[in-house]
């Protein structure tokens, strides 16, 4: 029987709490064994200002789920061209675990987007699409069976509002997880880092 797994994009700057919600509720609640979270070194709808680099944004996740069995943090886009693609990442890794089932996780906000990725039609024919529902984004599923709804607890933090926090030195806590906030208080992470609003 092949292992299930689903994988969630994001560029994770910073992994927050919400994010940590969405990913455990999936990991328990669906078919899926686990759930990786793949940081994104360059996502192709966001520019770079205001980025931490990928390799510190990947220690916070592994920082934020250390202790949970069906999380991991994967880095497998580190690895491949930029900028990422989801189906490049989708192909490279059902090669690479030919015995691993992938899915994909993401929210409704960015399911209305679909159409725009690269090789949309491959995802969706091949792959189970995980959609947590986002306030004022209905999904309207007229791609067939794969497309598979989700209502998971949704927490509005914002990475971006957390970032401009860290600048004004106002608190974070709760938005991240302790480990997390120590992590980025003891780096002195996103102190000088210019934001990008479209985050």
């Amino acid at each position: 029987m092949q292992k299930k797994i689903g994988l969630y994009f994001g560029s994770f700057n910073p992994v927050h709490t919400g994010h940590l919600i969405i990913a455990s509720h999936l990991a328990n609640n669906t078919s899926l064994d686990e759930v990786w979270f793949v940081v994104s070194p360059q996502n192709p709808f966001k520019k770079q200002k205001g980025l931490l680099n990928e390799r510190h944004r990947i220690s916070l996740v592994r920082l934020a789920i250390e202790d949970e069995i069906k999380l991991k943090a994967s880095d497998v886009e580190f690895k491949l061209p930029k900028p990422s693609y989801t189906i490049d990442t989708l192909i490279y890794l059902s090669e690479k675990y030919p015995k691993y089932e992938f899915s994909v996780i993401m929210g409704s906000d960015g399911f209305q987007n679909i159409e725009k990725w690269k090789n949309f039609e491959q995802i969706i024919n091949n792959h189970i699409i995980y959609i947590y529902m986002r306030p004022g984004f209905e999904v309207v599923n007229k791609y067939g069976e794969n497309i598979i709804p989700v209502k998971a607890p949704l927490l509005e933090i914002s990475a971006t509002e957390i970032r401009k926090n860290i600048k004004v030195g106002k608190s974070i806590r709760y938005l991240v997880t302790d480990v997390v906030m120590k992590e980025i208080d003891e780096k002195g992470y996103y102190k000088s880092a210019l934001e990008n609003p479209t985050e």
